[in-house]
């Protein structure tokens, strides 16, 4: 079959993927692109094309291709690495050197030195420290009846945690935390260029100052064990330092953030499933692969390039184009799941992809599933009365096309006084 016949003209279709309004529910827009136009030319402001990946199955197709498809905007063809990689200043290098951003043989090397650090078994030790973390947050708003649960609960808690794996000390957390929404989404935050290049400046500073002193003075602490950490003779560079570090940072608790927020959203619109949590708590970990795919916490997967001329589900992909595969678009997918519209905590055979697929599937998965476990499991049986303090229509949604993820979830609860 020629390439002429194997590839579909593009129709020109108008989807509203930025504004509040579809932030708010991207689901029914999403459901009209995968039956019109799954694979959606977007134009971006430099003329470049952005193609929007919607059907599960092609999603899948492009998350385990990488011989067609690149992370590194180097490694395809000029025309996708001249319009990003001009952009980029020293410092914004030094937190985009990392794995995430990296093809093989490069991806293979960063991925081996910092699984070393990273293992399930100092994920599993750290389910004691998670649950007292959640009832200590819990204890402070018990007797106010009320909470934004993302600034009091959702978000300080995988920030704890993360901080505390790296080791960076309780003094610091505020702003590394800030220096971490920043880097990750300054839109939320109403950054502008200049602003967000001085916080990412200032973090990648702290960070060299924390290198050299773990090489000096190395603890029991997962910064330690990436200064150290060592594979087949080859260590991380100070820039490779850094980024591994901001990535560690970003994601360790960025994901973990939106799915304690959007999760427990879920459960509270959707209260006959709460209670069969509430009846047989056995079902929480089925219950947080349900809500991961019902309502993830990453929208679309970070950026890959063409290498080459490529067709996917019979639309052609030109050398150099820039390709988002829509992770919450393929999540409900009808092909994919039955009802997909539907909260069913016990949903079997449930092959969601909220963490990616491949060689690049998310390194921190079993963390944020330990940690969106314990944290609402944990909310939900110490506030067994809790709900919205306004309409669901009135919450507003961050900004972004990388993360899902609420600005504020009000909640109140009836107290003892």
């Amino acid at each position: 079959m020629s390439e002429k016949e194997e590839s579909q003209p593009l129709v020109p279709q108008q989807y509203d993927l930025f504004s509040p309004l579809f932030k708010a529910d991207p689901f029914p827009t999403f459901a009209r692109m995968r039956q019109e136009a799954p694979l959606h030319a977007h134009q971006a402001p430099d003329g470049s094309t952005i193609w929007y990946i919607t059907r599960y199955e092609d999603v899948t197709t492009v998350l385990r291709d990488d011989q067609n498809f690149c992370k590194d905007p180097r490694n395809a063809c000029p025309a996708g690495a001249i319009s990003t990689a001009s952009r980029k200043t020293a410092a914004h290098q030094r937190i985009n050197e990392n794995m995430l951003f990296s093809d093989p043989p490069d991806h293979t090397r960063l991925r081996a030195l910092v699984s070393q650090a990273f293992t399930p078994r100092r994920v599993e030790r750290l389910a004691p420290r998670i649950q007292a973390i959640a009832d200590q947050l819990i204890d402070q708003v018990q007797a106010l009846g009320e909470m934004d649960l993302i600034a009091a609960f959702a978000l300080p808690l995988p920030v704890f945690v993360i901080c505390e794996m790296l080791g960076i000390p309780d003094s610091d957390r505020e702003q590394v935390a800030d220096w971490s929404q920043a880097i990750i989404s300054p839109g939320s935050r109403n950054l502008n260029y200049s602003a967000r290049k001085r916080k990412v400046r200032a973090f990648t500073t702290y960070l060299e100052q924390m290198f050299m002193d773990r090489q000096i003075n190395p603890r029991d602490d997962l910064v330690s064990a990436l200064v150290q950490a060592e594979e087949a003779g080859d260590k991380f560079n100070e820039a490779e330092l850094s980024s591994m570090v901001a990535l560690l940072l970003v994601t360790g608790h960025e994901t973990t953030v939106n799915l304690i927020g959007n999760g427990a959203l879920a459960l509270l619109l959707h209260p006959q499933q709460l209670t069969s949590l509430k009846r047989d708590p056995t079902l929480w970990e089925q219950a947080i692969e349900e809500l991961l795919r019902y309502d993830g916490p990453v929208e679309t997967s970070t950026s890959r390039w063409a290498r080459k001329d490529v067709t996917i589900g019979g639309q052609l992909i030109r050398c150099g184009d820039l390709v988002r595969v829509v992770l919450t678009s393929a999540n409900r997918d009808s092909h994919q799941f039955e009802n997909p519209d539907m909260l069913d905590v016990q949903r079997g055979n449930n092959k969601h992809i909220a963490f990616g697929l491949g060689i690049h599937y998310c390194l921190g998965a079993p963390l944020a599933r330990l940690e969106g476990t314990i944290a609402l499991e944990t909310l939900f049986r110490r506030f067994p009365n809790l709900r919205l303090s306004l309409p669901a229509s009135q919450l507003q949604w961050r900004s972004g096309v990388l993360f899902r993820g609420l600005r504020q979830l009000p909640l109140v609860w009836p107290t003892s006084n």
